[in-house]
Formats: C-alpha cells, sequence, structure tokens
C-alpha cells in the first residue's frame, strides 16, 4: 500500500521559493546541490522539491514563459504573499532556513553597532541583502548585465532606486541589477542609467574625449542590457531612475 502524499506546509514553500528565487533558471533539477540539500532539510526527495520549484514558473509574473500548472492553493497564496512584500517574506525565509540549518544568527553578535543603528534592524537589514544579492545575481546568470563579466567576486546587486529611497522594494529583485563594481558606481551615482527600451544611457556630462571614460562607459552607449531569465527590471523603477538619479546633463 502507497504512502499518501505529505501536503506542503506553509514553511516549506517558504523555504521553496526562496530557493527557487536563488537558483539560475536553467538549474532547476534534482540533482543540484542546493535542491537536495533543501530536501533533506524538509524530509522531502529533490524531485519533490524541484518539481515544485519548476511549477513555481507558471505563477511567476516576472517570466514570459509558464511551467507545469498543477500548482496547489496554498502554492499560489504564498507565492502572492512573498511577491506582495519581499522585506517581511525574505527575512522571514531566510531566518527558518538558518534555523533548519542550524546556523549562526547573523551579524556576529561580538561585532560593534554602527551608531544610531539597533541590533534587529542590523540583523534584518544584513539578511536581505543578502537575500537580494543571490536573487538578483542568479536571475543574470552570475554575469555583469552591461559588459557580461562573469566575475561573482568582482559584481554589485545594484538597486535602481535607492535602498534609502523605497523601503518596498528594497528586497524586490526587480528593482536589481547585477552590474561589475565599476558599471554599479556609475548607476549609482548618475553617470549612466537604462532606456525604455533596457539600453544603455550615457550621461553627457561624461568627458567624450577621455580615453578611459570612452572604453569603460562611452563605449556602451545605446548597448541593450543582457535581459535577466527572470525578475526583469520594473519599468517604473528604471523610470524613477532615469529622472531622479542620472545625470541627463546641461
Amino acid at each position: 500500500m502507497s504512502t499518501p502524499r505529505r501536503p506542503w506546509t506553509r514553511q516549506e514553500l517558504l523555504l521553496a521559493i526562496n530557493l527557487y528565487c536563488k537558483i539560475p533558471f536553467g538549474r532547476i533539477h534534482l540533482h543540484n546541490p542546493d535542491i537536495i540539500e533543501l530536501a533533506g532539510l524538509i524530509d522531502r526527495s529533490p524531485g519533490s522539491v524541484s518539481f515544485k520549484l519548476a511549477n513555481f514558473a507558471s505563477i511567476d509574473p516576472s517570466l514570459p514563459r509558464k511551467g507545469a500548472t498543477n500548482y496547489s492553493k496554498l502554492d499560489a497564496e504564498v507565492w502572492k504573499e512573498f511577491f506582495a512584500d519581499w522585506d517581511a517574506l525574505a527575512y522571514e525565509s531566510e531566518t527558518a532556513l538558518r534555523r533548519a540549518r542550524n546556523a549562526p544568527a547573523e551579524p556576529d553578535e561580538t561585532q560593534p553597532l554602527p551608531e544610531g543603528i539597533d541590533r534587529p534592524a542590523l540583523v534584518r537589514a544584513r539578511v536581505n541583502q543578502g537575500f537580494f544579492r543571490s536573487a538578483v545575481l542568479a536571475a543574470y546568470g552570475y554575469a555583469c548585465c552591461i559588459t557580461g563579466l562573469p566575475v561573482p567576486d568582482l559584481l554589485n546587486a545594484s538597486h535602481i532606486v535607492p535602498w534609502a529611497k523605497d523601503p518596498k522594494n528594497r528586497t524586490n529583485p526587480r528593482n536589481g541589477l547585477c552590474l561589475n563594481a565599476l558599471h554599479d558606481r556609475a548607476f549609482d551615482r548618475g553617470p549612466i542609467t537604462l532606456d525604455e527600451n533596457f539600453r544603455v544611457r550615457v550621461s553627457p556630462s561624461l568627458p567624450s574625449k577621455d580615453t578611459a571614460a570612452n572604453d569603460l562607459l562611452h563605449a556602451y552607449a545605446n548597448t541593450p542590457i543582457r535581459l535577466p531569465k527572470r525578475f526583469l527590471p520594473d519599468p517604473q523603477l528604471l523610470a524613477y531612475h532615469r529622472s531622479r538619479v542620472y545625470n541627463s546633463g546641461p
């Protein structure tokens, strides 16, 4: 007699959505070590976990394509909850994941706190920044979306609308771009932005006769970025960047 299938719980689904956000789209399969690890943590088979992650594609609004459609009502409810409040659900799922791994809390209790910041706020910010970086870099296949540089140590998850300006979208991967350190800085400070067609726009205030500026920045003007496999940049957030951050020149 076969064993009845065990329904997924809300916490298991939170952990699965967390992992879905952090795995490059083409690596969702039962042999992926991250899927095998999660399967062990929640006492399920790697096949069951990989199938659940693949099913999320059918309800992922950031994807142009759809996966299998036999997701449950709870799947849809927890997914909607996650996407409606990235900050809270990213933190809740990351905390649950650390507990399941018996991992220590972050940050290290021995480290001094920055002035004016309480420990719970610092912990939450660091945890969510880690989730945001993982989700954004995975969406872009761990390569800079402007240059194609595939060196994770030299890549940043850049906020389109700055962290301090939009608390609701601080942890939303659609508020992120995967950029190398130089272009991250240029995007953050305003010398570059993206137009409505996801092409690089370079500020006319940058010196066009400077060899380094030409090689590193002007050379990419009007070049389309490498689009992510999921979490396409939000057009409204990009419009904010063009109007509030980008230096459009005199």
